[in-house]
């Protein structure tokens, strides 16, 4: 229940309530251990116009916001830096997105901990160059063609595995007058199999010739696809040694979601991050 619908209930106000449970995570969640983590995922994660970004810190192990960060980047990263190296923890691997700025926290404070460039950023990556190849060949070509794409976006960010009979069709004709967007998309349902090969060798030579499938394309967005993983490729091809993918911090994304909504916002930060270390014992029920 919410906290209004439990005031509500008791007959107290929203203020008694809160302190109460606030008083309750302060106790719990004062102080969180570090010492027995080996493996975590790192990503930020937007709030809204009042609080903005966060940077999260989760425990791969058991699923649980370790860490909660104002801001993003190294800066909000330096903090848990210093509490994990006191608990005297060592890492051995962590997944994250490809960006600089965490990967060199990483690196400058854990080196010898392994990075793993996680699967479901690379594949969003991949989706976002190619519905910029689509915007700009609804701006430039016309005709059928043109009138053909232009609301195509959702169905192209999907496996058309998992598209409806009457989807795949739409797709399959769209795609058939636009010879640039067909090549984007298959070459995009492709790179899926990168994390199904046997083995890193056999992943690192199915990327190479991926990558040179991508350049001959002459496609800007996909040349550009390229280049980022190979220049990335030691940390996406990790996950043959780790096996780590932040799906937990997308579903622990997906639970805060559902924190803020059934909330209507924080305006109390520091009783937002006590929240947030507690999502995984968290349990919604919208009640009427």
């Amino acid at each position: 229940m919410t906290m209004s619908d439990v005031a509500g209930w008791l007959d107290l106000s929203w203020d008694t309530i809160k302190t109460v449970v606030e008083t309750r995570l302060e106790k719990d969640y004062r102080r969180i251990g570090y010492r027995h983590v080996r493996h975590i995922a790192i990503d930020e994660i937007y709030l809204g116009k009042t609080h903005k970004y966060v940077t999260l810190v989760v425990d791969l192990d058991n699923g649980r916001i370790i860490w909660v960060g104002e801001g993003r980047g190294g800066d909000a990263l330096r903090e848990f830096w210093k509490r994990f190296k006191q608990s005297g923890g060592r890492l051995r691997a962590v997944a994250m997105d490809m960006s600089g700025a965490y990967a060199a926290s990483v690196r400058g404070h854990a080196p010898h901990a392994i990075l793993t460039f996680d699967r479901f950023h690379v594949v969003k990556l991949m989706n976002e160059r190619l519905d910029d190849l689509r915007r700009e060949l609804v701006r430039e070509t016309g005709g059928e063609a043109g009138k053909a794409i232009k609301g195509l976006r959702w169905l192209l960010l999907h496996r058309k595995d998992n598209l409806a009979e009457d989807a795949a069709k739409r797709l399959e004709r769209s795609l058939r007058l636009n010879e640039p967007l067909q090549c984007a998309y298959l070459l995009k349902e492709e790179l899926g199999l990168l994390w199904m090969q046997p083995d890193g060798r056999s992943a690192w030579t199915f990327l190479r010739e991926w990558a040179a499938k991508a350049k001959a394309s002459g496609i800007r967005q996909l040349r550009a696809m390229a280049d980022t993983l190979l220049r990335q490729a030691k940390g996406i091809l990790a996950y043959y040694k780790t096996g780590l993918t932040s799906g937990k911090m997308e579903g622990i994304n997906r639970k805060i979601r559902g924190l803020l909504s059934s909330a209507f916002g924080f305006r109390d930060q520091d009783f937002l991050k006590l929240r947030l270390y507690a999502l995984h014992e968290a349990k919604f029920k919208f009640v009427g």
